[in-house]
């Protein structure tokens, strides 16, 4: 008769690296990362992993790590396990498993050289603001509601053009980063308003340690003409980080997605996974006031 227990565990199989491209409501959250004291997305993931494949301990890597209360529609993250469960399984088989507010939209085999964080080119990031005067219900867990005043969104754009290219975003990094050094290229910008809905999207080589935020509290005050597009400018050129002293909630920002040199998902699992919020009246606030004489000439 045999002396090994029947209750044992199959060999560990070779081991796979799985993509995943995900979403998560992040109001409920403290982040992507795992925290000691926090409720994080990375350990709803991992945990809902170890329980598919319980052979080795379970580490997930992100393209970018998202602040408490911050969104995603498009994360990238990978893990490696074993070859047990095809990659393209592996999306509803964790969707059974996790929370309704993290959903895998599709999983695919990656080399295993490949890395989520590493291997990405660009990051992408959506911020809403609600521009209008009334609060409404079904846009608050995913914008900024501003009712004081009418943004002047032709003076935010110019605001958000002056910072293309290679740069030392020192003034938008927030305390306790670890990053040796501020720079960054930024790739892409876009406001668009349609209606009371500002949606503004920044595009870069990899953001700093709370930077969309601190950087959307600033362009705010450009469009409430609370400071000029040239003062806007030389806080961050000048490194004033002293001056920049709000940030924007959480709740209005989503990553949108991070790119690769090839394409790893289907468009429909990982392009525009947000929808735009569409109002079909408008209720504006007033115009803002004309900037000071001192501070009002932006050339």
């Amino acid at each position: 008769m045999s002396s090994e227990p029947t209750s044992a565990l199959p060999e560990p199989s070779v081991p796979r690296r799985i993509a995943l491209s995900l979403q998560y409501e992040g109001s409920a959250f403290c982040g992507w990362q795992r925290q000691r004291n926090g409720h994080s997305v990375q350990a709803q993931l991992e945990a809902a992993i170890e329980q598919l494949d319980p052979y080795r301990p379970i580490q997930t890597f992100a393209a970018g790590r998202t602040d408490a209360g911050v969104h995603a529609a498009g994360q990238v993250v990978h893990f490696d396990c074993g070859d047990r469960i095809p990659p393209a399984k592996w999306a509803p088989a964790l969707n059974g498993r996790l929370p309704s507010t993290i959903r895998v939209r599709e999983s695919v085999l990656r080399p295993m050289d490949w890395h989520a964080c590493y291997s990405a080119i660009y990051r992408r990031y959506r911020y809403t603001i609600h521009n209008g005067r009334r609060p409404n219900l079904f846009l608050a867990p995913w914008s900024w509601h501003r009712y004081q005043l009418r943004l002047d969104e032709s003076r935010m754009r110019d605001a958000l053009n002056g910072m293309l290219g290679l740069h030392d975003f020192r003034a938008f990094m927030r305390a306790g980063s670890r990053r040796a050094h501020a720079r960054t290229t930024v790739q892409d910008v876009e406001l668009v308003r349609q209606g009371d809905m500002v949606r503004v999207e920044i595009q870069a080589s990899g953001f700093l340690y709370g930077m969309v935020r601190l950087l959307m509290a600033q362009l705010v005050a450009v469009g409430e003409h609370r400071l000029s597009v040239r003062d806007f400018e030389q806080r961050w050129r000048q490194r004033r980080r002293h001056e920049v002293r709000e940030a924007a909630p959480g709740h209005g920002l989503c990553l949108l997605r991070a790119g690769y040199e090839q394409e790893i998902f289907t468009s429909a699992g990982w392009y525009d996974c947000q929808p735009w919020f569409f109002l079909a009246g408008s209720d504006p606030p007033p115009d803002p006031p004309p900037l000071p004489e001192a501070n009002g000439s932006d050339l």
